[in-house]
């Protein structure tokens, strides 16, 4: 029969354990499972925001965000989406119930206790497939799923787990290399549309210079290096604005800074209108690249 056996909830930082629900299982199998899970939770930072170990008969389930990690062990043959989907609910009540503060202020384990009597019931729910039929749409799961599958850690990564590889670095600290950001908005695209504008006109200034140049032995060759550093911080932005890097904010605001300064330099080639319509293209495209922010960490099942 397919059901979720165990959740608890955890703190990423250190692995603290926030809350559980209560546990009758003596099976051996399941309690060797839990603690893998057990040490999962010490090391949730170390791994992708959503992840699936299996380990026989078992399956640990497990997905972090704002600071907490909701984990799961369920039978082998569980569906993956509603696993997911059970750990998103948990932690959408977990946030609302509790504020940051309070959780990164707690000392003792399971100071969140209390939060067990949601977690039974919502175990119950999701061990009653029936009960679940009229308030999950499997299409929506199924393709959040496909889109952002769960990373299946392996056995080496188990080994790393329980101590065996200490010393390794992990190759999965940061963020998962599946991040997705928040859907595209209408003035995103404008402003990405009038970034690659600018660029391209400082592409055809600067190809206009160095033909000056060639001409003319007095020009400043200065100049041509301002428009092409301006074309390039131009098209960079829009880079950063349609795929996730690291610093993704601190990048795009040091792209704009070098399209001020190229444009400060450039003004004896351009009139005031030009360079106000650069540096507010350029300011308009940084706001648009720190509004689009990555997705949550705890998918969104529709639930």
């Amino acid at each position: 029969m397919s059901m979720v056996l165990f959740a608890s909830v955890v703190r990423v930082g250190d692995g603290l354990p926030l809350s559980a629900s209560t546990d009758y299982e003596q099976d051996k199998g399941l309690q060797e499972t839990k603690r893998h899970l057990k040490g999962l939770s010490k090391k949730l930072s170390q791994f992708p925001d959503r992840c699936t170990l299996k380990t026989g008969q078992y399956n640990v389930n497990f997905t972090s965000s704002l600071g907490v990690g909701y984990l799961m062990v369920c039978t082998e043959n569980y569906p993956n989406v509603l696993a997911f989907c059970f750990l998103d609910e948990l932690q959408r009540e977990f946030i609302v119930t509790y504020d940051t503060k309070r959780i990164n202020s707690a000392v003792r384990p399971y100071s969140f206790i209390e939060f067990d009597t949601f977690i039974q019931k919502t175990k119950q729910r999701y061990n009653s497939p029936r009960s679940l039929s009229t308030k999950i749409n499997l299409a929506d799961m199924q393709t959040e799923i496909k889109l952002r599958p769960p990373y299946q850690l392996s056995p080496e990564d188990l080994s790393s787990i329980n101590g065996f590889s200490l010393h390794t670095p992990s190759k999965y600290k940061g963020i998962a290399p599946t991040q997705m950001l928040e859907p595209v908005t209408l003035p995103g695209i404008v402003s990405c549309v009038l970034s690659v504008l600018c660029g391209g006109l400082n592409l055809l200034r600067g190809v206009h210079a160095i033909e000056s140049i060639l001409q003319n032995d007095d020009e400043d060759f200065n100049y041509v290096i301002a428009f092409f550093l301006g074309t390039a911080a131009c098209l960079y932005q829009c880079y950063l604005f349609a795929y996730f890097s690291v610093w993704r904010n601190s990048k795009s605001f040091l792209a704009f800074a070098l399209i001020c300064l190229s444009n400060m330099y450039l003004y004896e080639l351009r009139n005031m209108w030009q360079i106000l319509f650069h540096v507010t293209v350029g300011a308009v495209m940084t706001l648009q690249i720190r509004l689009r922010q990555p997705l949550g960490k705890a998918p969104d099942y529709n639930v």
